[in-house]
């Protein structure tokens, strides 16, 4: 098991849920993803998005500055993309 860490902040919506979607499919079952956002939209939008992939939110932690989601990889892993 493997945890990596997404720090998105000071992007807005919708990328990062696009990022996250992205970081997912790099990501083997039962692997972590550390997403730490500092837009107020992501704490619908990545919820959601892991509602449509099947991955896990095991933690959602808000503060005045920020949003860190603890996501661990559920869905199969798909076709990967390739890195250029």
């Amino acid at each position: 098991m493997n945890k990596t860490k997404l720090d998105l902040s000071g992007l807005k919506c919708p990328l990062p849920a696009l990022k996250t979607r992205k970081a997912l499919t790099f990501l083997e079952q039962g692997d972590m993803l550390e997403v730490i956002c500092t837009d107020p939209l992501s704490a619908i939008d990545i919820p959601n998005l892991l509602n449509e992939t099947g991955d896990r939110l095991e933690r959602a932690d808000r503060s005045d500055k920020d949003i860190v989601f603890l996501i661990t990889k559920n869905s199969p892993p798909s076709a990967k993309p390739k890195r250029s």
